[in-house]
C-alpha cells in the first residue's frame, strides 16, 4: 500500500488531448524532467462507439493501441525517473490494453505494476434501464432499441485507489477527462473525498490540461502571438498540496504561449454552467477563478470552489441511425459560388431521380455548403465574390447502397455541369454509419467499479459522498444587474474581436461559446450588450433551441450554450463543422457600437 507522500507540490503533464494527438507530447514531457505524473486523455463519445465496433470484431481490440506503442518506447526512461502514468486508453477493453502493454514491457525488459480500472460498461444494464423508462437527459427521447456502446463516466476514486495500491501505470475505461489528474492529486496529498474546494481545484487543473496544447497557445484567438507551432509545448500543472491554487506551464524551450488569456480560453471550453460543472467527485464552481501571470509561460490559477458531489453519474450511450456520405469538389473561376450551388443541387436532384427509378426511398437528409463563399455564416456571409470555392455535398439514407450511388454521381459533374470543377482525384467518398449520442444519468450506486493491480482485484468500494439535491442557481441568475459606468459619449463600430477573445466547442448537439473580455471595462460593457437574445439572433440560421448565458466574473468572461445548434452533432451531423469549432470566430466578427472610452481600455 502506497501512503500519501510528504511532497508539497505535484507536477502533472498531459501528453494527449484526443485519440490521434501528436505522439511527440509524451516524449517531450518525459524528456523535460519536469513531471511526476504523465497523464493521457484519449476518449470522446464517438471514440467509444468506434472502439466498441472494433471489439465486436476482435475480443482483443477496443482500446487505444497508440498508448501501448508510446509507453513501450518511453518505459525505460519513465522507470528511471519514477514517473507514474494514468491514461483512459483502455476504451471499452482496458484489460486487453493492460495485457498488451504488459507484453511490450516484458519485451523491453522494464517491470512496472499496471492497474486496470473498469466498471463503466453499462451493456448488462440496458434491459433494466429500458424497463425503468430512462430518457435522454436533454431531449427526453426514449432509449433506442439497439446500442453500439453504453458507458458511465467514472470519477477519480478508483484511480487514487490504484495508485495507493502501488500501481505505476493506471489504465481506465471511461472516466471524466479531469479524473486522470484529480486521482494522483488526491492520492499524493491525502485529500478527503469531501474536501470540496480542493477537489474542485484539482478538477480545474485537470480540465485545463485535458485537451493538451489547447491551454498552451493552441487554438488561441490571437494566434499571431504564439511562436513555435511546429514544436508546441504540452501542458504541465504544478499543484500545491493545500489545494487552493496551481500553476500552468510547459517545458522550457518549446513552442506555444502560456498566459492568462490562453488559459482562460481553455477554462471556458465546453463547460456549460461554470458555477455548476458537475463531475462524479464534485460540483465545481469556476465562475470566480482568478488568473495571474507569474513569469514567462507561467500562469497562477486560484479561486475554484466546490459543492457536494452529485449522486448520479452521467452516462454516454451511442447508437446507429442509418448511413451518411460527405464528398467535396473544388470549383474555380468567375461566379464560382453560384456555380457550386447549382452543381450541388443538380447532383442531388439527379440521384433522387435514380433512387426513384430503383424503387428506393429518398434521402432522409441532404446538406450543401459552399466553403469559401462563407455559407456556414448564413446571412452574415461576405464571400460571394470568391473565384475559388469548395462544394460540400452530404446526405443521409437508411441504405448504404443509396449513398454509394450518390458517391458515383459526384465526379461525372466534371464533364456534364460547370467548367472549373476539379478536386476529385482522391477517389469516391465512402458511406459511414451515422452514430448518435444518448446521454442520461445513472445512480452511482448501481455501478460496480473494480480496480485490479497486476491481475489482483483490490475489492474496491467507492466512498459514497454524493447527494441528489439540486445545486444553487448559476452566476447569471444570482448576480445583480450590471450598472454601466462607461456608457454614453462617442461610439465607434468595431468587431467584437477588438473587445474580446473566445473559444467554442460542443457537447452533443449543443454548442458552447466562451467569450473573454480584454479588460474589466469591456466585460462590464459586454454584460449589458452581448445578451443571449443578441447571440441567438446572430446564429438564428443554425440554432433550433435556446441560448443560455453564464457569467464568469473572476476573469471577465461570458459563456453561451446554444442547444440544438449542430445538426445532431458529431458524426450524426452533415455539417462541415459538426462541433461548432468555428462558432467563436464567427461571433467575434459581430459588429459592436462600443463607447470610445471602453475601446481605449483594451490593448
Amino acid at each position: 500500500m502506497s501512503l500519501p507522500s510528504s511532497r508539497q507540490t505535484l507536477r502533472i503533464g498531459c501528453a494527449s488531448g484526443f485519440w490521434g494527438d501528436s505522439e511527440a507530447g509524451a516524449a517531450q514531457l518525459v524528456a523535460s524532467g519536469a513531471i511526476d505524473y504523465l497523464v493521457f486523455d484519449f476518449l470522446a463519445e464517438i471514440t467509444m462507439s468506434l472502439l466498441a465496433r472494433a471489439r465486436a470484431k476482435s475480443p482483443d481490440a477496443g482500446y487505444a493501441p497508440d498508448f501501448v506503442r508510446i509507453m513501450a518506447d518511453l518505459a525505460p526512461e519513465i522507470a528511471r525517473q519514477g514517473i507514474r502514468v494514468v491514461a483512459n486508453a483502455g476504451g471499452v477493453n482496458p484489460g486487453a490494453c493492460a495485457q498488451a502493454l504488459r507484453s511490450r514491457l516484458q519485451d523491453v525488459g522494464v517491470a512496472l505494476r499496471i492497474a486496470v480500472v473498469d466498471g463503466d460498461d453499462l451493456s448488462d444494464q440496458i434491459a433494466a434501464l429500458r424497463a425503468e423508462g430512462v430518457r435522454e437527459m436533454f431531449t427526453g427521447e426514449a432509449l433506442p432499441d439497439k446500442l453500439l456502446s453504453a458507458n458511465a463516466y467514472l470519477g477519480a476514486q478508483p484511480i487514487a485507489a490504484a495508485l495507493a495500491a502501488g500501481a505505476h501505470i493506471v489504465i481506465t475505461g471511461r472516466v471524466v477527462d479531469s479524473a486522470v489528474t484529480l486521482g494522483p492529486l488526491v492520492h499524493e496529498f491525502g485529500w478527503s473525498w469531501t474536501d470540496w474546494d480542493k477537489l474542485a481545484c484539482g478538477s480545474l487543473a485537470g480540465h485545463i490540461i485535458e485537451c493538451g496544447t489547447q491551454c498552451t497557445g493552441g487554438l488561441f484567438t490571437d494566434w499571431e502571438q504564439v511562436p513555435g507551432w511546429d514544436n508546441m509545448g504540452f501542458p504541465i500543472v504544478e499543484c500545491d498540496a493545500r489545494g487552493q491554487h496551481f500553476v500552468v506551464t510547459k517545458p522550457a524551450g518549446t513552442g506555444g504561449l502560456v498566459t492568462p488569456a490562453t488559459v482562460a480560453e481553455q477554462i471556458v471550453y465546453e463547460i456549460a454552467d461554470p458555477a455548476c460543472y458537475a463531475l462524479p467527485d464534485v460540483r465545481a464552481d469556476f465562475s470566480h477563478v482568478k488568473l495571474r501571470q507569474e513569469g514567462p509561460d507561467r500562469v497562477h490559477v486560484s479561486g475554484a470552489q466546490g459543492q457536494v458531489a452529485p449522486a448520479h453519474y452521467k452516462a454516454s450511450l451511442t447508437y446507429s441511425e442509418g448511413w451518411r456520405l460527405l464528398g467535396t469538389l473544388m470549383i474555380g473561376g468567375h461566379q464560382a459560388a453560384p456555380k457550386a450551388w447549382r452543381v450541388g443541387e443538380s447532383i442531388v436532384k439527379r440521384v433522387q431521380r435514380l433512387l426513384s427509378q430503383r424503387g428506393w426511398p429518398d434521402f432522409t437528409q441532404t446538406s450543401l455548403e459552399v466553403l469559401g463563399a462563407e455559407s456556414t455564416y448564413g446571412p452574415h456571409a461576405r464571400g460571394q465574390a470568391s473565384r475559388e470555392v469548395v462544394l460540400k455535398i452530404a446526405a443521409k439514407h437508411t441504405q448504404r447502397e443509396a449513398l454509394e450511388l450518390l458517391a458515383k454521381e459526384i465526379a461525372p459533374s466534371a464533364t456534364s455541369m460547370a467548367q472549373g470543377i476539379t478536386g476529385f482525384a482522391a477517389g469516391r467518398p465512402s458511406p459511414s454509419p451515422v452514430v448518435r449520442l444518448f446521454s442520461c444519468l445513472i445512480d452511482s450506486a448501481r455501478l460496480t467499479q473494480r480496480v485490479c493491480v497486476d491481475g489482483q482485484d483490490l475489492g474496491f468500494v467507492p466512498q459514497a459522498v454524493g447527494q441528489a439535491e439540486a445545486p444553487g442557481a448559476s452566476v447569471e441568475a444570482t448576480l445583480a444587474p450590471v450598472v454601466l459606468g462607461t456608457s454614453g459619449g462617442s461610439v465607434v463600430l468595431v468587431p467584437l474581436l477588438r473587445l474580446a477573445h473566445g473559444r467554442s466547442g460542443d457537447k452533443g448537439d449543443s454548442a458552447n461559446i466562451g467569450v473573454i473580455a480584454r479588460s474589466p471595462q469591456a466585460y462590464e460593457f459586454l454584460c449589458d450588450w452581448l445578451t443571449p437574445e443578441r447571440v441567438h439572433a446572430y446564429f438564428a440560421h443554425v440554432v433550433l433551441g435556446r441560448v443560455q448565458r453564464y457569467r464568469l466574473p473572476g476573469f471577465d468572461a461570458l459563456n453561451f450554450v446554444m442547444t440544438q445548434s449542430l445538426g445532431g452533432g458529431g458524426v450524426a451531423s452533415l455539417r462541415y463543422d459538426p462541433q461548432g469549432k468555428a462558432f467563436a470566430q464567427m461571433l467575434l466578427d459581430l459588429e459592436v457600437d462600443v463607447p470610445i472610452a471602453v475601446l481605449e481600455t483594451v490593448s
